[in-house]
């Protein structure tokens, strides 16, 4: 797999926004916790970064691997996408 360039910093969306406040407390820490650990550590094995698309890359936020995110790289920004059950993101990321 390709590893994307480092992460420094992570800017939400509205879309992303939205479906995080609609999340129980307890995921929306964890995907809290996951985003600033990217941009601590761009490969974290913790997480399972995956690549999706050629653009787009998921990492899973709990640790039943219940719930990921999926973001875009922009320079060092990761743009977070959506947030969701595994299905759901893995269905349409």
């Amino acid at each position: 797999m390709t590893r994307p360039h480092p992460i420094r910093f992570a800017r939400y969306d509205e879309q992303f926004k939205a479906l995080l406040s609609k999340l129980p407390a307890e995921i929306r820490e964890a995907a809290r916790q996951a985003i600033k650990d990217l941009t601590l550590d761009p490969y974290p094995k913790k997480y399972r970064l995956e690549k999706q698309t050629s653009e787009i890359y998921t990492i899973h936020v709990t640790r039943n691997h219940s719930h990921k995110l999926s973001f875009e790289l922009a320079g060092d920004t990761a743009i977070l996408r959506k947030i969701g059950t595994h299905k759901e993101i893995d269905r349409s990321p």
